[in-house]
């Protein structure tokens, strides 16, 4: 189901009506909720928490950063990714969202069912989908990126899957120092080995990244982990 705003917007008209109907912030929320086709706001925000967290989480991010974003396929680590890209966009800095997996036009329709579907005038999404996509390209077409830009890559393991680019980890070295010199949150997502399904724990974490060129893992500041569409924040990985 598509909502017709991201759920921050969708706050905002909730306390709008909240005045000018006189009526509590709750019963707003659920005529809202209404609108969009749930009985309660409850509901509504339990089909999108993920993207309300990472809403939250895009808010949070300091220039320099460099995260992990790691999940099992299926679970939702794309679409978290595409929602902070968009919040931060939304609030006015640029977004890049490169990627080896999809093309643009997939990405675009999943914005759209997501209720992402206006840009700010003030700032950019960029949606890059090359063939080319490493380290050396992203920085190379980032030159000019603002502080505070975000840059979400998917994904981290493909990067090095042609033979003229540099190892995994070496990348992953540019990338980080990039981060620090531009004042920029780079976001990998990261496949997670499929041996977790069977930890018998509720999350993965940075054991259960799937390595199969070795990496560096202490390179990454934050981390974080998705689970059927929930999201567990580390500070540090």
């Amino acid at each position: 189901m598509k909502l017709s705003a991201p759920i921050h917007n969708l706050k905002r008209q909730a306390r709008l009506l909240a005045r000018q109907e006189q009526v509590s912030l709750h019963q707003a929320l659920d005529q809202i909720a209404s609108r969009e086709g749930f009985s309660r706001w409850s509901l509504l925000i339990s089909r999108f928490d993920g993207v309300s967290d990472a809403e939250k989480a895009a808010q949070s991010f300091q220039p320099g950063d460099l995260v992990l974003l790691g999940g099992r396929p299926g679970h939702g680590k794309t679409r978290i990714g595409l929602a902070i890209a968009y919040s931060k966009m939304a609030a006015g800095h640029d977004a890049y969202f490169f990627t080896l997996e999809y093309h643009a036009q997939e990405l675009n329709a999943r914005l759209g069912d997501m209720g992402f579907d206006n840009q700010s005038p003030n700032a950019n999404l960029v949606i890059d989908t090359s063939d080319d996509i490493c380290a050396e390209y992203i920085t190379s077409n980032m030159g000019i990126a603002r502080s505070g830009a975000v840059v979400v890559i998917d994904y981290l393991q493909i990067l090095d899957q042609r033979r003229s680019t540099p190892d995994l980890d070496v990348q992953l070295k540019q990338l980080q120092s990039f981060a620090r010199k531009q004042e920029v949150t780079l976001i990998l997502i990261s496949q997670i080995d499929r041996a977790f399904e069977h930890s018998g724990r509720d999350f993965p974490g940075l054991v259960d990244v799937r390595q199969p060129n070795p990496i560096d893992l202490r390179r990454f500041n934050r981390s974080c982990f998705v689970h059927n569409n929930k999201l567990r924040w580390n500070k540090a990985a």
